[in-house]
């Protein structure tokens, strides 16, 4: 980066894992991922990486600057473990070079692996770093649990409140009378350029709009910071076809003319202290983007479904001139998101439960039944009685904001998870069933086919059980795994050792 700016800079950006093998190094994938929240999973497709950047004077060097960047890369999302990590290591690094950098990689080859619901204590250069790993289980908006383990740890450990929540009141500042818009337009998955004065603002905004949808997944593509050095870059500034669904950050001015075809551009000064009242930026005009000085603003034609909530933007606003912490004012911020994301999709959740077959139709010898089919005009009737309104006060459009949902890739990413979920279950109750059926009694009238034809398939169960982690108890598996052992027994010799063998 040949930015004007000197002195120490951090930021992160997100790409594309190149093609060939996506063979995960993890063992622990899919067991990490069913525990930890969705919108902490590891990803299989993407590298995150977080940055801390130094420029300074040095006559010592040809170019008269030292300019190095320390970047840790990772497939989790924890944007304030790892930069405060940076921040411990990066200053020491650009210090002592290679052989510092050794010893920390040797200190973090030691660390437990990252287990959801549970505390670390993770220490690196004499310094103990104590963070819990979020689980699915919490409950959402709830702050997190006070850490109590600190095992007589000396020095008294850097204890960090969150391994990935952002400050989103300082983030969403000079656009709080538009946060409503900012959250539909992710919800939509539309896509949308953050162009800002550095990396770090840039890379902020970003990962604090995508956070803004929790505990929903935001499942477009996103790049906290984007250069034209990116490989995606012909790509995402093509006019030939419609911009793909993302958010991406960006700084340099260039953009400003690849990009002006994008339907919702948002310019953001620096980022300033929650200590002054921040000018919030207007909502103008596409076609007034195309001066290169352009003001600060949301260049966008965007109308939307739901109306403003004035009473949260007051209380923020009240909370800048009472000067309340930014922490809180975050908190508010986020419960409000949280609140207004769960009205969204709680009528959402009550339908899709519905189309779960009964219990009682799970049959041991037939195949489980199957989830019965979504249908979006099915669910739009539900709305007049279980709709949004009834944990929302927010008055609009949203049986609009619902059918323009439908088509977006969060609708879809929602839809595939659930549904991929209710399958597991349906696949754990069956096994259940199973297990408390008389085998024995089953087999008395059935031929040599029928009943290796079970072995098979009982296997095949237990194998895909096993693997795809299921929500099944060990006992039932063991017991599974006993039922298919006495079946192969009532079977003859030459039989039994070729089933054995397989």
């Amino acid at each position: 980066s040949v930015s004007g700016g000197l002195g120490d800079t951090q930021f992160s950006f997100r790409l594309r894992q190149s093609g060939g093998q996506r063979a995960t190094h993890y063992e622990d994938d899919g067991e990490y991922n069913r525990e930890a929240p969705l919108t902490l999973q590891r990803e299989a497709a993407h590298y995150f990486g977080y940055v801390y950047f130094r420029q300074v004077k040095d006559s010592s060097v040809k170019r008269g600057y030292f300019q190095k960047s320390l970047v840790l890369v990772s497939r989790l999302p924890y944007v304030n473990l790892f930069q405060s990590l940076l921040q411990l290591i990066a200053p020491e690094y650009f210090d002592k070079l290679e052989p510092c950098l050794e010893a920390v990689c040797n200190e973090i080859d030691q660390w437990p692996p990252p287990v959801p619901g549970q505390t670390l204590n993770l220490p690196v250069m004499g310094v103990v770093i104590q963070v819990r790993i979020p689980s699915r289980v919490d409950k959402p908006g709830s702050s997190p649990v006070k850490q109590f383990n600190q095992e007589n740890l000396l020095p008294a450990p850097l204890v960090l409140p969150s391994i990935h929540e952002l400050d989103l009141f300082r983030c969403f500042q000079p656009v709080l009378i538009h946060i409503q818009m900012l959250w539909e337009l992710m919800l939509l998955g539309e896509p949308i350029v953050v162009m800002a004065p550095s990396p770090t603002v840039s890379s902020e905004m970003v990962l604090a709009l995508t956070s803004c949808l929790a505990p929903l997944k935001y499942c477009c593509d996103y790049r906290p910071y984007f250069t034209i050095h990116d490989s995606e870059f012909k790509e995402y500034t093509t006019r030939t076809q419609a911009p793909p669904n993302i958010v991406v950050g960006v700084t340099n001015p260039f953009f400003i003319k690849t990009l002006q075809h994008w339907p919702h551009i948002l310019r953001v000064g620096e980022l300033r202290m929650a200590g002054d009242l921040p000018k919030q930026v207007k909502v103008k005009k596409l076609n007034k983007l195309r001066t290169l000085d352009t003001k600060p603003g949301i260049y966008t034609s965007y109308k939307t479904f739901l109306h403003k909530d004035k009473t949260l933007i007051k209380r923020l606003l009240k909370g800048i001139q009472r000067k309340r912490p930014s922490e809180v004012q975050s908190a508010l911020l986020r419960r409000h998101l949280l609140e207004l994301t769960q009205s969204f999709i709680i009528p959402l959740e009550h339908y899709i439960a519905s189309l779960m077959p009964l219990q009682r139709a799970i049959t041991p010898w037939k195949n489980p039944p199957q989830i019965r089919p979504f249908r979006q005009e099915d669910f739009m009737k539900t709305l007049e009685h279980a709709g949004p309104q009834l944990t929302c006060v927010l008055k609009g459009d949203w049986l609009g904001l619902y059918r323009r949902f439908f088509k977006s890739p969060n609708f879809d990413g929602w839809y595939r998870q659930r549904h991929k979920e209710m399958t597991q279950k349906l696949e754990a109750l069956h096994l259940e069933a199973i297990c408390d059926a008389n085998i024995v009694a089953w087999m008395k009238d059935k031929s040599e086919v029928e009943i290796v034809d079970l072995v098979l398939k009982l296997r095949e169960k237990l194998v895909r059980a096993r693997c795809q982690h299921l929500p099944v108890k060990e006992e039932t598996l063991q017991r599974v795994a006993l039922y298919i052992e006495t079946v192969i027994g009532s079977l003859p010799e030459d039989l039994q050792a070729v089933l054995r063998h397989h």
